[in-house]
């Protein structure tokens, strides 16, 4: 009588779809002419200011501040980047609703694995970008212009843009996942945002504001700072992602595809 052939054990990771969506979608954010074009468009912004600010010190002995530089690019960045943002994470789950229910979510891939794959990608693809760009223009700010920079403060500032971003990319995904058009998507995002940063404008100067920060910028990569007003204001804005993460999470585990 023969034996029973020993059963082969194999680990099942259960992330691997997770993992799947996530590399397949930062493929797709690279290949993507929005997302090329925002990074051609800010990269040739920070250098041709950069050149001209280093010029205008070496040619006309002008004195040219770093944190002017500095201040400038992160009010582009920021105000510039969230219009192509906006587009750029709005569609990510609207525009594959056709496909969505026979290409991805009947080959075993949860709800849950799918959307955080998305939202995973799109931080990590478009925060990235912003931090490499942001430090290379701090590292040649540095080397090119008069420095009146505080690493510490220059820092802090970048991190707290990128927050602020985190916000917009995860309202984007968010929205993507609740509507069915990306049209309509973009809009109401773009309205919430606007509004939402135009109301926190009025409040007092206690309360964490994106405005009031910007405005505060040249200060910042100076060093002269509030450590206790911009942790806030980095604390807020990780909480609101998440919890726009979490409410686009709850549409679309209970949608129909």
């Amino acid at each position: 009588m023969d034996s029973p052939a020993p059963s082969s054990k194999f680990k099942i990771n259960r992330w691997l779809p997770y993992w799947a969506v996530l590399q397949a979608d930062v493929r797709q954010i690279l290949q993507s002419w929005v997302y090329r074009a925002w990074v051609l468009v800010s990269t040739l912004s920070a250098l041709g200011f950069l050149v001209y600010r280093a010029g205008v010190y070496r040619e006309a002995g002008i004195l040219q501040h770093a944190s002017v530089l500095m201040t400038d690019l992160l009010r582009w960045c920021t105000f510039g980047s969230i219009t192509l943002i906006i587009v750029l994470t709005a569609g990510c789950i609207s525009s594959e609703r056709g496909t969505l229910a026979d290409s991805v979510l009947s080959r075993g891939i949860s709800r849950y694995q799918y959307f955080l794959g998305k939202w995973h990608a799109r931080l990590a693809t478009v925060l990235g970008t912003f931090l490499i760009v942001g430090l290379s223009a701090l590292v040649c700010s540095f080397f090119l212009l008069h420095e009146d920079l505080s690493l510490k403060g220059s820092l802090l500032a970048l991190l707290t843009v990128a927050a602020v971003l985190g916000v917009v990319i995860s309202g984007g995904v968010s929205v993507s996942a609740i509507f069915n058009s990306p049209l309509v998507g973009i809009a109401v995002l773009w309205i919430v945002l606007y509004g939402a940063g135009f109301a926190l404008s009025f409040l007092p100067a206690r309360y964490p504001s994106p405005y009031r920060t910007l405005d505060h910028l040249p200060a910042i990569v100076r060093g002269e700072y509030s450590l206790d007003s911009l942790g806030a204001l980095i604390g807020w804005s990780v909480l609101i992602s998440f919890l726009l993460a979490i409410l686009g999470l709850g549409f679309f585990s209970r949608r129909d595809v």
